[in-house]
């Protein structure tokens, strides 16, 4: 996809900040629309369907937490990525946020390049959402091979078991997501048996010292991610 075909919402009640933003991801040929609040957000989400939305938490007449469960539940936005833009930065206003269906969260003030940079990992989704259901995942210099259950780092094959595998092979499909807690124990060990959160900890020590700690990030309190 073209970036003068992706279309961004930035949803803030300070001017200046939408100002700064949207001139800084205009200039990179994004389509960039504004909000003034959470209500306008809403508005502006279901009419402009955007592929990424930018969503301050603190804001009058409806907050962002507000805000994204009722983008979350519209239909044809239930896949738009959303990121909070806060200047807080507590544990509980970010579990608050990835409860309500945000993707991740951006801490202000920020500097233009780092928002930018940000972007980009951001919308990098768009592109791994139409290959997740490849047979073969590569992100970065890891390959991963979901027919044949092998990985390999570098071009060096690496021997997981089945668990470790599927932790991998569900963190690398989204770079840059969180995935909480509840989700990785659903989608990795199901209804098989009953397994507490430090088996999601046993396995994800065990990638990082086979894949490197440097790919795995913990999100206190809510998850982890896989980064490039």
């Amino acid at each position: 996809m073209k970036k003068q075909d992706i279309r961004i919402l930035l949803v803030d009640d300070e001017p200046d900040i939408l100002e700064i933003l949207s001139y800084n991801l205009s200039s990179q040929g994004y389509q960039v629309f504004t909000a003034k609040n959470g209500v306008d957000g809403v508005e502006k989400a279901k009419k402009k369907n955007p592929h990424l939305i930018i969503l301050d938490v603190m804001m009058p007449e409806m907050d962002g937490i507000e805000a994204c469960e009722i983008i979350r539940s519209t239909k044809g936005l239930e896949n738009t990525i959303i990121t909070f833009l806060t200047a807080r930065s507590e544990d509980y206003s970010q579990v608050a946020g990835f409860d309500a269906g945000a993707d991740d969260y951006i801490t202000k003030p920020i500097k233009p390049k780092v928002l930018v940079s940000k972007v980009k990992a951001l919308l990098r989704r768009l592109k791994e959402e139409s290959s997740t259901s490849e047979d073969v995942l590569s992100v970065g210099n890891i390959v991963i091979n979901r027919e044949e259950y092998k990985v390999l780092n570098d071009g060096a094959e690496i021997v997981l078991p089945r668990k470790e595998f599927e932790l991998l092979a569900l963190l690398a499909s989204k770079p840059d997501k969180v995935f909480k807690r509840e989700v990785i124990l659903d989608k990795v060990w199901g209804q098989e048996v009953v397994v507490g959160g430090r088996t999601i900890d046993v396995h994800i020590r065990k990638l990082r010292e086979k894949i490197g700690d440097n790919h795995f990030k913990t999100v206190k309190g809510v998850g982890y991610k896989f980064v490039l």
